[in-house]
């Protein structure tokens, strides 16, 4: 059984996504991140950087004890791998997918989340830092659109790494960005959108970062 340690972010929704798309059997751990439940002894020992999601493999490949993993990204990465799913099997395919997952960890999230903050949750207006932070990001916005145009998906085929991009395109609105301008990842994340783990994975969920807490719409 996996333990998936969750709480509806664009991080947490990446691992809901995974699990939807794969059926891989799991338990979802709901953490309350306004709680602080993300600070408790318990759930430090599994994830020492107290951020979601976090999981707990109680039946690794090869047997053994339990596995441990914080970071997003280096769990898309050890779920694909290990039940030989959204990820290719080749040398190049592979590469191309993790390059595009640690472009999504260092670059896109990061920036997306600077500016949902600086736009949104800050307690008053910093006008540079909304600025720097927007703007960074429709370039990010540009170069996956560009990447997009030539092919359906991120690095070819559906993978990880559609999977890892797509829950920060969710709150575009919110993060000052206009889909109608990058048209190949509006294109994008419309077939995304209309896919049914995608559906499911977002029933219910809220934007984090809409003041009155509206509901996510998963389309462009």
């Amino acid at each position: 059984m996996l333990d998936v340690y969750y709480a509806a972010t664009p991080n947490g929704q990446k691992l809901r996504l995974f699990l939807e798309e794969t059926g891989v059997a799991h338990r979802l751990v709901r953490v309350d991140l306004s709680a602080g439940e993300q600070f408790r002894p318990e759930f430090l020992a599994i994830a020492p950087n107290n951020k979601i999601p976090a999981i707990v493999d109680h039946a690794p490949a090869g047997g053994g004890a339990p596995v441990s993993l914080f970071e997003s990204g280096a769990i898309l990465l050890y779920l694909a791998e290990k039940h030989e799913t959204l990820m290719p099997r080749d040398v190049r395919g592979r590469a191309e997918v993790v390059q595009w997952l640690f472009w999504q960890m260092a670059g896109l999230g990061p920036m997306a989340g600077q500016a949902g903050y600086f736009r949104v949750y800050a307690p008053e207006p910093v006008p540079f830092a909304i600025e720097r932070y927007t703007r960074e990001l429709a370039r990010l916005y540009g170069v996956l659109d560009r990447r997009l145009a030539e092919r359906e998906y991120v690095a070819g085929e559906y993978s990880i790494a559609d999977i890892a991009c797509y829950p920060w395109f969710v709150p575009h609105a919110g993060h000052g960005q206009d889909l109608a301008a990058f048209p190949h990842l509006a294109r994008w994340f419309a077939a995304i959108a209309a896919r049914p783990a995608t559906q499911r994975a977002y029933e219910g969920v809220v934007d984090v970062y809409a003041r009155r807490g509206r509901a996510v719409a998963t389309q462009s």
